[in-house]
């Protein structure tokens, strides 16, 4: 497709998918009604996963092919003026050697390239393929990628539940050598095989999840192509079923009638991974669609640009995170809450950007979650674990800051020369040090751990800041905590802080 000119006070969006068969990128153009238009697409069949599952390391020739493709698309991004996200799925995720390729991505293309998790892509595939829904559909979905699985439980277009399942169509080809000729033994072998990966990575039954299944990817599209019955637009458990066995008994030069050549190779391991996963969720029928993760980036890039658009699916990641490691959720939710109120009241003195109000509430969620380690220095576990957790909708960068936020929650004040501040530009280094005061405040207020704040307003006066408390019991020891804060607080906001308790 020929990239049109835009002009210049044109919003153009770019989503770069590096996954593990191809490169993709789309450009899009936000029309004045929130919709968008295609600009330009490209697919390159790089296959940056090509021997990364057997060696761990993502190959120089292939690395040299990979970059080659991402200088023409960061040329492209910057021709257009598009603000990008670009991601990379299970090959980088699994290449030892992923550092330095991201570091010579963003030296040669000038491109930031984020190694999401699989959670994280089977967020944005729920984006890109359930944008729209009503919200109170089910859907099930499967992506079929090169090297994993994601599988999305998602009422409307918010995921319920995400999974991602290390098995896909190129990382199974090559471990089993499926590209050739498949006897019937190893056919077994490796269906046996998927099974136990998708019993392992799943729940046993997902309750109330729909028999119709969605699939997503050019490999689901290909098996469910070949499977279905002529003019039905899906493809039963059986049907596919059916077609892996077929698709085995056939040599490579009979798949490649059917399918492009290097579809051909891995088609068998698509139509075996599918066949296990449409078992072990109960799915009777599959429907292919086209969008996936690039439409879930565009959506995702979509949302960020909306000052008013906030996404409760990352509180709940980081409920779910906090859950897991046993955190103390009632204080945790209480501080979050106060600190999301003294965010939005003190918007006309802190000029964050609004993303920023997602940071600090993920921090103030997760700040005391470092106990799990120990009581001593907590805030620097918090530190640790919030910067390494698995939290859907959340970068690699952001997740960082919201990591620094929590740091600072206590201790050591987020003072610019600090280590940790230093290294920052200056927007995110004000970022932190702002929502890292805001957060000391609204742990102060909870310092009981007994939630005795109902409702908190501000009011804003030349030289003060009023926070009125609606207070279920009497708060000294959370004044006294809060007197305690007063000083950073002028210092970066250069307001006195004064508290009116009704209790």
């Amino acid at each position: 497709m020929a990239a049109k000119r835009p002009h210049p006070h044109d919003d153009v969006l770019a989503a770069i998918d590096v996954g593990t068969n191809a490169v993709r990128l789309e450009l899009a153009r936000v029309q004045a009604d929130g919709a968008l238009e295609t600009l330009h697409t490209e697919r390159d069949p790089v296959r940056p996963g090509e021997g990364v599952f057997t060696t761990g390391y993502l190959g120089d020739q292939v690395a040299d092919r990979l970059l080659a493709t991402l200088r023409r698309y960061g040329a492209l991004c910057r021709r257009h003026g598009a603000r990008v996200r670009a991601v990379a799925t299970s090959a980088l995720r699994e290449a030892k050697n992923r550092d330095a390729i991201v570091r010579r991505v963003r030296r040669e293309a000038q491109l930031s390239l984020e190694v999401i998790s699989g959670r994280e892509e089977a967020r944005l595939i729920c984006l890109g393929v359930l944008h729209g829904k009503p919200k109170r559909q089910r859907s099930l979905c499967i992506d079929l990628g090169g090297g994993s699985t994601e599988i999305i439980d998602a009422r409307g277009e918010v995921p319920r539940a995400l999974y991602s399942v290390d098995v896909g169509a190129v990382r199974l080809t090559e471990l089993f050598d499926l590209s050739g000729d498949v006897s019937k033994k190893k056919l077994r072998l490796v269906r046996d095989y998927a099974r136990e990966l998708m019993a392992e990575a799943l729940p046993n039954r997902i309750v109330g999840a729909p028999k119709h299944v969605i699939g997503s990817s050019g490999t689901v599209g290909a098996v469910v192509g070949f499977s279905r019955s002529e003019g039905v637009g899906h493809a039963t458990f059986e049907e596919i079923s059916e077609a892996a066995d077929e698709l085995a008994g056939m040599d490579l030069d009979e798949r490649r009638k059917h399918f492009d050549p290097k579809r051909a190779e891995v088609v068998v391991a698509g139509a075996v991974i599918l066949e296990a996963a449409l078992r072990h969720l109960g799915g009777e029928r599959i429907t292919a669609v086209d969008q996936g993760l690039r439409e879930g980036l565009l959506q995702d890039l979509l949302r960020r640009r909306r000052p008013d658009d906030d996404d409760p699916s990352l509180a709940e990641a980081a409920v779910a995170f906090g859950r897991r490691l046993g955190f103390g959720e009632a204080h945790g939710r209480q501080v979050a809450k106060l600190a999301l109120a003294l965010f939005d009241g003190l918007q006309r003195l802190h000029d964050m950007p609004k993303r920023a109000r997602a940071w600090l509430e993920v921090a103030a969620l997760l700040h005391d979650v470092g106990h799990v380690v120990s009581h001593q220095k907590h805030h620097r576990h918090s530190h640790y674990l919030i910067g390494n957790a698995d939290i859907p909708g959340l970068s690699d960068h952001e997740r960082a800051l919201a990591a620094l936020i929590a740091r600072f929650h206590r201790r050591s004040q987020p003072e610019p020369n600090h280590e940790l501040l230093a290294t920052l530009d200056g927007m995110d280094a004000r970022v932190v040090r702002r929502c890292a005061t805001i957060l000391r405040v609204a742990d102060s207020l909870d310092r009981s751990h007994h939630q005795p704040v109902r409702r908190l307003t501000l009011q804003l006066q030349k030289g003060t800041v009023r926070l009125h408390l609606d207070a279920a019991q009497a708060l000294d020891l959370e004044r006294w905590d809060v007197e305690h804060e007063a000083k950073l607080f002028h210092d970066v906001f250069e307001r006195r802080l004064v508290i009116v308790s009704k209790h």
